[in-house]
């Protein structure tokens, strides 16, 4: 049996967070951090496409809260003890120069996200934290004040520990075991699979500023939208699909959507439309590209609306002209199945959150076992926000943690 004053089960960004935070703040503490993987920080190392977006612009900690689509009412509180701000300070004092990019998502300098890691290691060495690698848990038991954890290498007794696992089922059952309860988990940030001739042929092609909703609901957001090989992406679809997470899950992931590429009315769309017809008389609507969309797109536009590539603005009728303004502002696309978000998958589910006290991210129901990161029912939209959850929650659960 190897005793610890303090177990972080789970090596991801929260445990190596917390653990360091606790180390630093009481030297006095015997730290260790169990993790299954043959290394730790593994999402760290794949975040921002291995560049890791440390967290986002956002520093005021109601504006924050509104990207967590479970979690929002919970973060208000913490997010006033750490945020942001704090985050970068905290990287900074320690060597990490990070930048702010044009869309508010945060980096390292380095661009690399081996920066972060390097960090975290170097912290946990000065600070004298144990790391178990290889240690997966199989059984976590209270009694006699204690914490008794099996790993597959051997037991474990702390006085405190902090479950850090992600979005992991087999420690979900395990706190069933100790009286928490689970809400059950579904993907979220993922990309829609749509089969349409109007989507054929252009992947890589991004329109800046459109307007989605889910028909039948009242998801509705707004932002880029990219154009994939298996149907769309770019941040207006991650975030209907992280707000949306648990409906489009109900609905096994068929459903329809509407798209309006320009944010404009269909009248207002149908007004310019026809002035484009008196002004444009002799030239082809196909080679005309209006409303700042990228051409391959309005040709698709154009072509799925009963004209060819040789009509011109002066031979439309009626019906055609209303057809392209239905397809610019109200076009329908059916969804038939998900596909993840690069490798940045997240998970909305976790341990509820009514049994947890987020002064101190401490159970209401087992003293001494606290929480951090994504094994929380907190999940948010991509762009750092679910890191700063991790940071936030991590960083109080070690000031308690370190006493």
């Amino acid at each position: 049996m190897i005793n610890k004053d303090v177990i972080m089960v789970g090596g991801g960004a929260a445990g190596f967070f917390a653990a360091i935070n606790i180390a630093a703040q009481n030297p006095e503490l015997k730290v260790a951090i169990l993790e299954r993987a043959k290394e730790g920080l593994a999402k760290v190392k794949v975040s921002g496409g291995g560049r890791c977006n440390v967290t986002h612009a956002e520093f005021v900690p109601s504006e924050l809260v509104q990207n967590y689509p479970r979690g929002e009412k919970e973060l208000l509180g913490p997010f006033h003890q750490f945020m942001t701000g704090d985050t970068i300070a905290w990287f900074e004092e320690r060597g990490v120069a990070l930048k702010i990019e044009d869309d508010g998502r945060i980096f390292p300098v380095s661009n690399s996200s081996q920066t972060i890691i390097d960090c975290f290691l170097n912290e946990a060495e000065k600070h004298h934290v144990d790391i178990y690698y290889n240690h997966p848990v199989k059984t976590i038991e209270a009694e006699n004040e204690q914490f008794i954890i099996n790993t597959s290498e051997g037991f474990f007794s702390a006085k405190k520990i902090m479950i850090a696992t992600g979005s992991n089922p087999k420690i979900w059952k395990l706190l069933e075991g100790l009286g928490h309860s689970v809400s059950q988990p579904v993907p979220s940030l993922f990309t829609f699979n749509i089969k349409d001739d109007r989507l054929q042929d252009i992947p890589g092609v991004v329109a800046l500023d459109v307007e989605v909703r889910v028909l039948g609901t009242d998801l509705l957001s707004e932002g880029p939208l990219l154009v994939t090989h298996w149907g769309l992406s770019a941040p207006s679809i991650l975030k209907l699909s992280a707000f949306g997470a648990l409906e489009l899950a109900k609905r096994e992931y068929k459903f329809q959507i509407e798209v309006n590429f320009i944010k404009r009315s269909f009248d207002d769309c149908l007004e310019f439309l026809k002035s484009l017809k008196q002004g444009f008389a002799k030239k082809t609507v196909f080679k005309s590209t209006q409303f700042d969309l990228p051409k391959r797109l309005w040709h698709k536009l154009v072509l799925a609306s009963q004209m060819t590539e040789t009509t011109r603005w002066a031979d439309l009728n009626k019906s055609q002209l209303e057809e392209l303004a239905s397809q610019l502002t109200t076009a329908v696309f059916d969804v038939d199945g998900k596909s993840t978000f690069k490798e940045e998958f997240v998970t909305a589910g976790g341990v509820n959150l009514k049994e947890v006290n987020f002064k101190t991210f401490e159970s209401k129901l087992v003293k001494n076992l606290y929480f951090a990161g994504e094994v929380l029912n907190i999940d948010a939209i991509t762009g750092g926000f679910n890191f700063q959850n991790a940071w936030t929650g991590a960083f109080i659960a070690a000031q308690h943690l370190s006493k």
